[in-house]
This record gives C-alpha cells, structure tokens and sequence, in this order.
C-alpha cells in the first residue's frame, strides 16, 4: 500500500513539471542511444522524505518543488493540494467553493 501511494505522489509531482521544458528534460535523462539514465521514482520519493519515514507527503513534495523551481512555483496547485490533503475539503460543491 506504501509503494503505491509513494507512485501517485511521485505521478502527481510529475503533472506539475511544465510541457515546455519535455524536450529538454528527455535529452538531460536519457543516454546517446535514448534510454532513460534519470532517477527512479524511489530515489526521488527519498530526495523528498526529509522525515525519513519512507513516504514523501504533500509538505514534503511541496517543499522540494519550490526548492528546485522557487518560492512561487505552481503556488496555486500546490496550495489547493494541501488543503485537499489536510483533510479541509469535502467532495461537496459547497466545500469546493471555500477551498478554492
């Protein structure tokens, strides 16, 4: 259950990375011959784990994103992301509406 939640982290993470940057990210991870020489999902799950309990959670996340790409980055996503994790949201539309 761990493993599976520390993916949809880490595939979470991976939906912030702007589609700009793609071409640049493919040539920097991967090798002459085109296999992927970058990180694996573990080895970023542990970059993030500052607590070391094997699970990256959202402050954690949060923190090696602004970390890497600044104080600002995806301020938006990444606040309505830690309400949606504090548990301060419901999945009614009148919740949605405060949580926004």
């Amino acid at each position: 259950m761990r493993q599976i939640l520390q993916i949809c982290m880490y595939l979470a993470g991976l939906g912030l990375v702007p589609m700009a940057h793609a071409e640049d990210m493919l040539g920097y991870l991967t090798d002459k011959d085109g296999k992927y020489i970058g990180p694996t999902v573990e080895e970023n799950v542990a970059k993030m784990d500052t607590d070391k309990n094997g699970f990256a959670d959202v402050d954690e996340v949060r923190a090696f994103l602004q970390l890497k790409h600044g104080k600002d980055y995806q301020k938006n996503v990444l606040d309505r992301w830690l309400v949606a994790a504090k548990g301060a949201s419901c999945g009614t539309n009148f919740a949605k509406d405060l949580a926004n």
